[in-house]
């Protein structure tokens, strides 16, 4: 009954998973704050989600970009950022897509006509359009102006929100690009157009267009250095953590209490159901990282076909998938500077009440606690790994358990 075919769990596909957990607040401030909002004319800062490999970021703008299509929102896809490459061009092309979806191509209108012409040469040309000493406007200019079009078109057609997804953000290692796209998407979100109220009033509004940016923690850094206030004023930035084990317990209470529903082969339904024990030791292993916790799903579905999945194969489809787990972990850690790696490492050794600035620069071999203090921070208010208290404590729970267990051995 169990197969590849109705295995409900997607580790590290960028897709949504069909078992769901946590990240409500941010689902929340979509659904209460930032589409209300914007649908009403009242402004409200794009969104910047920021967090370490594996804590869902892609999948939960993702999710969010469903929910929008299908109340009939205008969604660009994900706009992942390679490495070294223009994200003009990329963003410019999702725009035209904007403004073609909005009936912006067959509009008359000299001024729309020019504004379409004018972003369909920076998705050939980029940034380099500015570098060619061509006469005309630079090329945020020319997508701001198609975005503000693109908006008013929505506010046109009715109850109708515009989303933007950019991903892999800390890819733009260009500056000139980098504040080009800022400057150009945050210009089309604090930009007011007058509209006519009943009364024939006329008031500003801000367009119905929500951004959300996505990427690792070290964008923050990035942004803060090249556009500082400008940037804070118009993002709203969010640092991803670890899951609450009762948010990952209450993702699996469908199994647990009716089952998850799949076809049986013989064109009817039938229930895969979950152990308790089964489901509190997923909750267990994963350690609050969605990553893990589709993957102990992924590897238990498959350890086993009949209708229950139980503890001893949620067991043995870990054994699969330690290796992986634990690679993913050190990734986390080898991508880190030094200092903050041998922080982490330290703090990782003591008894978890000593664990406090003083005795950590202390086993660093630092002069004073206050050396260790901008490192305690990043990791802290920048990366989401540890929290800053009496005492320090890890706010990532599989960077934890890898550094002061033997996890992922069961």
């Amino acid at each position: 009954m169990r197969d590849s075919l109705d295995n409900p769990f997607s580790p590290g596909s960028d897709t949504v998973p069909a078992v769901w957990a946590g990240r409500t607040e941010q689902l929340s401030d979509w659904r209460d704050i930032v589409r209300p909002r914007r649908l009403s004319g009242l402004p409200e800062r794009g969104r910047t989600i920021l967090g370490e490999p594996g804590l869902g970021k892609s999948t939960l703008i993702r999710r969010i970009a469903e929910e929008a299509s299908a109340a009939g929102d205008w969604v660009t896809p994900q706009l992942r950022i390679p490495s070294g490459t223009d994200p003009l061009k990329l963003v410019a092309t999702a725009v035209l897509k904007l403004a073609e979806q909005a009936g912006l191509a067959s509009s008359r209108e000299k001024r729309i006509g020019e504004a379409i012409s004018r972003v369909q040469a920076v998705a050939a040309a980029g940034v380099s359009l500015t570098l060619r000493g061509t006469d005309g406007p630079e090329p945020y200019t020319s997508l701001t102006e198609l975005l503000v079009e693109v908006g008013i078109a929505a506010i046109a057609s009715g109850h109708v929100m515009v989303l933007i997804h950019i991903d892999e953000i800390q890819n733009i290692t260009d500056d000139k690009a980098l504040s080009q796209l800022l400057i150009a998407l945050g210009d089309a979100l604090t930009h007011e157009v007058e509209v006519t109220v009943p009364g024939g009033a006329l008031v500003s509004r801000s367009l119905p267009i929500a951004v959300y940016l996505t990427g690792l923690p070290d964008f923050e850094d990035m942004a803060g250095a090249r556009k500082g206030a400008t940037f804070a004023r118009r993002f709203k930035t969010a640092t991803l953590s670890a899951i609450d084990e009762l948010d990952l317990a209450e993702a699996l209470q469908e199994f647990v209490l009716d089952g998850w529903e799949v076809a049986d082969g013989a064109g009817g339904t039938a229930r895969i159901r979950m152990e308790p024990e089964a489901a509190s030791l997923i909750t267990e292993i994963c350690r609050g990282e969605p990553f893990l916790f589709q993957l102990a799903g992924e590897q238990a579905w498959y350890a086993g076909r009949g209708d229950t999945i139980t503890a001893d194969e949620v067991r043995a489809g870990w054994r699969g998938a330690q290796r992986e787990a634990t690679a993913h972990v050190e990734r986390i850690l080898e991508r880190l500077p030094g200092k903050e790696r041998q922080f982490l490492q330290t703090m990782a050794g003591l008894p978890a009440a000593d664990r406090t600035l003083t005795h950590i620069a202390q086993l660093m071999g630092l002069a004073k606690a206050t050396d260790a203090g901008p490192t305690s921070q990043r990791l802290d208010t920048v990366r989401g790994i540890i929290e800053r208290g009496r005492p320090y404590t890890f706010r990532h729970r599989a960077v934890e358990a890898l550094l002061t267990s033997d996890w992922p051995n069961l």
